[in-house]
């Protein structure tokens, strides 16, 4: 299963997410029905794009929390000054779906960006 981790503006729209989110799929060559969840921090999880997103997309969505973020940042790949300064990692997407995804979680596709938002996706660890 695929976690996409998602970073995003507040003033991200649904249709944004949804269209980032098929087009870091697109770029993995993987199907719409490969992904399980959609991650992100918890300061943003809440906010109603970030649901109605997950809805469209027929997927789970996961709130994660600043410790699980901070294990997984010596995994990514992509390092923003501003996502440092702001979250404290060097990108929230990809902390996120590798957070969400578990500690063993392998990162598929690095960061890609929209103009309010940003896309990793990592596989979900299968428990060996």
């Amino acid at each position: 299963m695929i976690v996409a981790g998602i970073g995003f503006r507040r003033s991200v729209t649904a249709e944004e997410i949804v269209a980032l989110v098929e087009q870091a799929l697109e770029r993995a060559a993987l199907g719409r029905d490969a992904l399980g969840k959609l991650a992100t921090i918890k300061t943003l999880a809440d906010l109603p794009a970030f649901a109605e997103a997950a809805h469209r997309l027929a997927v789970t969505a996961i709130s994660v929390e600043d410790q699980a973020l901070a294990t997984a940042a010596p995994r990514i790949r992509t390092h923003s000054a501003h996502s440092i300064a702001a979250h404290g990692v060097g990108s929230v997407a990809e902390a996120a779906a590798l957070a969400a995804a578990g500690p063993h979680a392998e990162l598929i596709l690095e960061r890609i960006t929209s103009p309010s938002a940003t896309c990793a996706l990592a596989r979900l660890e299968t428990g060996s």
